[in-house]
C-alpha cells in the first residue's frame, strides 16, 4: 500500500536578470516588430532610390540595425512620456512603465544606450549624415509630448519615423536632392494616416484622459481624413516615380499598395477598436508592396544595363 501524497508542482521562477531583460524587451517592444517594419520600409525606399538600385552593404547595415534601435529607443521615451497616461488606457496599461516593472530613471538609461549605440554606427557615415542623425534624436525623443499640446503627433510621428530618408541620400550621394525631401513627405502622409487607425484604437480613453490626436481631431469626419491622407500618398509617390522615372514594376508595386491600403476602409468601416488596430497593422504590407516595386524595377534596370 502506497502512502504517497500528490504535492502541488512547484512554481518556476525565472533568475532576476532574465526577468529583467525580458522586462527591457516588453519595453523596447521587442515582441512587437510592427514598429521595426513600418520604420524600415522607407528607409530601405530611400536607400534603394539613393543608391539607384544597389545599396552599399555597410550603410545598408548600418541603415537597417539603427532603424531597429531608434525604433526602440521611441519607444522607451514614448512610455516615459505617457506614464501618467498608459496606466488608464485599456491597450497600453500592462507596458512596464505603467505596471512600475521598469522605473523612470532605468528607461531612461536604456533609451540611453539603444541611442548612443545608433550614433556609433551613423559615426561610420559621412559628416552631413551624422549632424542630420541629431536631428532625428530630437525628433524621436520630443515626440511622445507632442499629445499634451497639439492634434498632430501623428504628423510629427511621420517626420520621425522618415527621418532615414534624407539621411539614406546624405550617406550614400553626399547631399540630399528634391525628390528625397518629397518621398520624405510621402512618408508624412502615410505615416499620419496609418497612425491615426492607431489613435481610434485610443480615442475614447484619450478622450477622457485629456490627450490629443487627430482621430480626435478629425472626429466624425475620420475615414473622409483617411481617404485624403492616402490619396495625397499615393500622388507623392507617383510624381517621385515620375521624378526618378521608375518603369513598369513600380507602378505595379504601387497599384498593389493602392488596392492594400483600400482594403483597410473596409477593415475599418466600424470604427471598431480591434478592426482600427487590424487597419493599422495592414500598413505594413502597403510599405512591402513599394518597396517591392522600388526594389524590382531598379533591379532589372541594373540587370539590363
Amino acid at each position: 500500500m502506497s502512502y504517497e501524497r500528490d504535492y502541488p508542482p512547484v512554481p518556476q521562477t525565472l533568475p532576476a536578470w532574465r526577468e529583467r531583460l525580458g522586462q527591457y524587451w516588453k519595453l523596447v517592444r521587442g515582441d512587437r516588430p510592427i514598429g521595426w517594419l513600418l520604420l524600415l520600409w522607407p528607409t530601405w525606399w530611400g536607400l534603394w532610390l539613393a543608391a539607384g538600385g544597389r545599396p552599399p552593404w555597410w550603410p545598408l547595415v548600418v541603415f537597417s540595425l539603427g532603424v531597429w534601435l531608434t525604433r526602440s529607443a521611441g519607444c522607451v521615451v514614448n512610455d516615459y512620456a505617457d506614464r501618467w497616461l498608459d496606466p488608464q488606457v485599456e491597450r497600453t496599461r500592462d507596458r512596464p512603465l505603467a505596471t512600475g516593472a521598469v522605473g523612470g530613471r532605468e528607461a531612461l538609461a536604456v533609451f540611453a544606450v539603444l541611442m548612443l549605440v545608433a550614433f556609433a554606427l551613423v559615426l561610420t557615415l559621412n559628416r552631413l549624415t551624422v549632424l542630420l542623425s541629431v536631428v532625428g534624436v530630437v525628433l524621436a525623443a520630443s515626440y511622445p509630448y507632442l499629445k499634451r499640446y497639439t492634434y498632430l503627433p501623428q504628423v510629427y510621428l511621420g517626420m520621425a519615423f522618415g527621418w532615414g530618408i534624407p539621411m539614406a541620400f546624405a550617406a550614400l550621394q553626399g547631399h540630399v536632392p528634391a525628390v528625397a525631401w518629397l518621398l520624405y513627405a510621402a512618408n508624412i502622409l502615410w505615416a499620419t494616416a496609418y497612425d491615426t487607425w492607431y489613435a481610434m484604437v485610443d480615442r475614447d480613453d484619450d478622450l477622457r484622459m485629456g490627450a490629443k490626436s487627430t482621430a480626435i481631431l478629425f472626429g466624425e469626419l475620420d475615414l473622409v481624413a483617411q481617404g485624403v491622407l492616402y490619396a495625397l500618398f499615393f500622388v507623392a509617390l507617383a510624381l517621385v516615380g515620375r521624378q526618378v522615372q521608375l518603369g513598369r514594376w513600380y507602378w505595379i508595386g504601387l497599384g498593389v499598395a493602392l488596392v492594400l491600403a483600400a482594403y483597410e476602409f473596409v477593415i475599418a468601416r466600424h470604427r471598431d477598436r480591434a478592426a482600427c488596430f487590424r487597419a493599422f497593422l495592414h500598413n505594413h504590407w502597403v510599405g512591402a508592396a513599394v518597396f517591392a516595386g522600388i526594389a524590382l524595377d531598379l533591379g532589372l534596370r541594373l540587370r539590363h544595363a
